[in-house]
């Protein structure tokens, strides 16, 4: 359905040190792409690829208008997460590096019994979540 998401910031190099930590225990990297004028000011993590024909990422910049970048109230960017450690460690490292907690990792039974979450603001205030659904975390982690 979607071939990436972008979020704005007020500080790129805070949000590429913020994004670079979150998103390293979910499995993902920085995109690599040519730099040029088109493209600075952006940062992406995910898969670009063929200048853009294959893409599924999440991307940072400055808001085109030139207006102050705000969260949306009710946004929410949904991340899947490999296990609950990874779930743990993506709260720690927000934590870690300027975001704030929104929901501290746990199960959410109002979602479903196997639905392992944690929620954070990035610097920007922009909210996200990493989400781990199995009934196991991990082999040391049964869902109670």
């Amino acid at each position: 359905m979607f071939r990436y998401l972008c979020l704005g910031t007020n500080d790129l190099a805070r949000a590429e040190r913020f994004y670079d930590a979150v998103l390293r225990p979910l499995g993902h990297r920085r995109v690599a792409f040519e730099p040029d004028a088109a493209w600075q000011g952006w940062a992406g993590w995910g898969h670009y690829a063929d200048e853009g024909r294959e893409e599924l990422a999440l991307w940072v910049c400055a808001p085109f208008d030139g207006a102050p970048a705000t969260a949306g109230n009710g946004t929410m960017v949904a991340l899947a997460a490999p296990s609950w450690a990874a779930v743990d460690d993506f709260h720690a490292a927000a934590l870690a590096h300027g975001g704030r907690s929104d929901g501290a990792p746990g199960i959410r039974p109002h979602y479903n019994d196997d639905f392992y979450a944690a929620y954070v603001r990035d610097p920007d205030g922009n909210k996200l979540a990493a989400v781990c659904r199995g009934r196991r975390g991990g082999a040391d982690r049964p869902v109670p």
